[in-house]
């Protein structure tokens, strides 16, 4: 259920401990070791150096860069010791924790921490500390007993792109919720293939007799789109203010200067993307992305004159 942009936050924060304590480290050694290509740690390094204490004046900051052939990483050393929070922010943490715990999509090695963390700050935590959740949306039931009993599910949705809501049928694999949104991800009969869809976008769900045979490796919750080859797919430069897109959606990134390929399944996505960045994005190619952002344009524009 791990983002890209978590992925390497968590790649990142075990980086810098390591070359601090192993100074002189190689480039080789230091890609061999937390599996990156010199391209990519090249890139995160740029990011530490950007990185530092509230103030963020030039003394706050870290120094982050390739000397020859070894990396160097100062002005750092709050990295190199282990993180000591105080009671508000431990507090937090705790119970951040036992809200994921609480929602029975934490893998065991966090319902651990938490339980550690638990005993040791708040021994009375159950009785003492509430996490009240949003209540959860009622489509949830059918969609995890489809997935823990293996049973197709019939349900009405709504396509975030296109806006049209359909019949479709699916076979559950796992419900799990992702930057404040529910999800199941799911083969969909209708298009023959993997999909994830927001569970926020089910109009209703019949949880029917029928069962399936599950994959022997289902993939791994997370919020991930499947492209197939009748897709829109479109060429579209990032400015420097644009740059986190490549790191929300499933795009292919193309160079390191912001040059990614998005696709999707309806030509209204891209688009509606497109005009939200504004001048911090532009379309390199893609005619069918470009014919509907002119549409789209000219409705709002009509809507407003």
């Amino acid at each position: 259920m791990r983002s890209k942009t978590e992925r390497r936050l968590t790649r990142i924060l075990s980086m810098i401990p390591w070359v601090i304590a192993n100074p002189g480290a190689e480039v080789s050694e230091v890609c061999e070791r937390f599996g990156y290509d010199r391209r990519d740690l090249v890139a995160d390094l740029n990011l530490v150096f950007v990185c530092g204490l509230p103030g963020y004046g030039p003394g706050d900051l870290m120094d982050a860069y390739i000397d020859e052939d070894q990396v160097v990483i100062d002005m750092a050393d709050y990295f190199s010791r282990q993180l000591r929070l105080n009671p508000a922010e431990a507090l937090g943490l705790l119970a951040s924790g036992m809200a994921l715990t609480s929602t029975g999509q934490a893998p065991p090695a966090l319902e651990s921490a938490v339980s550690k963390l638990r005993d040791v700050l708040l021994p009375d935590a159950e009785a003492a500390l509430s996490v009240d959740l949003a209540a959860e949306p009622e489509v949830l039931d059918s969609l995890r007993r489809g997935a823990t009993d293996a049973r197709v599910v019939d349900m009405v949705y709504t396509s975030l792109g296109s806006g049209e809501t359909k019949n479709r049928s699916i076979e559950p694999w796992s419900v799990f919720s992702a930057m404040g949104n529910w999800y199941v991800s799911a083969f969909c009969r209708s298009a023959e293939g993997e999909r994830v869809f927001r569970v926020d976008r089910i109009r209703s769900t019949l949880l029917t007799d029928e069962q399936f045979e599950p994959p022997s490796e289902i993939p791994p919750p997370e919020v991930r789109y499947t492209p197939s080859e009748d897709d829109v797919r479109a060429t579209i430069r990032l400015g420097p203010s644009a740059r986190w897109v490549a790191e929300y959606y499933p795009v292919e990134e193309l160079d390191q200067h912001g040059l990614i390929q998005f696709s999707a399944s309806d030509a209204s996505v891209p688009a509606k993307l497109l005009l939200r960045l504004g001048s911090a994005a532009e379309l390199v190619e893609g005619a069918e992305t470009r014919d509907r952002v002119a549409k789209i344009r000219a409705a709002i524009l009509f809507r407003y004159s």
